[in-house]
């Protein structure tokens, strides 16, 4: 029993630390990403939570390379000189036809999971807002060619980081209340 508290102990020290030690990386070396790290981060960014489980994250995987100097477009260079760049879309309407309220808090968690994910793997990325600015939503519909009911959330440049960049401290007591306001 001992033996698998210590275990638990060590595993939960490794999940908060790689949590704490997630960066945003903007600049990346020629080294590829593999199919199968793209894959470890895809599972990771699935097991998000969803509401009511109805898990509306879409992802293209872009590599192409003029795919990716669409989608960096004039405000974003960076996306262009990742290796892999993943695009995290939300399906807007429900299982029902109805309009999904939920998807940019469910695609949210998905992106959270795949930037974790990319930390623990040794890689770097950095997440780049796509949703609701219609000049970076509409050049991506168009160069991934999304369906209607297919929005694009942010996109992820993905690669080997090229510096040694380091974690902010976000940590600001003032922002916490307790019982009330």
């Amino acid at each position: 029993m001992t033996c698998m508290t210590g275990f638990a102990q060590d595993n939960s020290q490794a999940v908060l630390d790689n949590i704490l030690s997630r960066k945003s990386v903007r600049s990346y070396t020629d080294q590829d990403v593999t199919p199968q790290q793209v894959e470890t981060i895809l599972k990771a960014a699935m097991a998000a939570p969803s509401g009511m489980n109805v898990q509306p994250w879409r992802f293209v995987v872009v590599r192409e390379q003029a795919t990716k100097d669409k989608l960096a477009g004039g405000f974003n260079k960076m996306i262009a000189k990742a290796p892999v760049v993943i695009v995290v879309c939300g399906k807007t309407t429900g299982k029902m036809g109805g309009e999904n309220h939920n998807w940019t808090a469910d695609c949210a968690a998905a992106t959270e999971n795949l930037l974790l994910a990319v930390e623990a793997l040794g890689l770097g990325a950095v997440w780049t807002a796509c949703y609701p600015y219609e000049d970076r939503m509409n050049p991506a519909i168009e160069a991934l060619g999304l369906p209607k009911d297919i929005t694009p959330y942010c996109i992820v440049p993905i690669g080997h980081p090229a510096g040694k960049d380091k974690p902010k401290d976000k940590w600001k007591p003032d922002n916490i209340h307790y019982d009330k306001w």
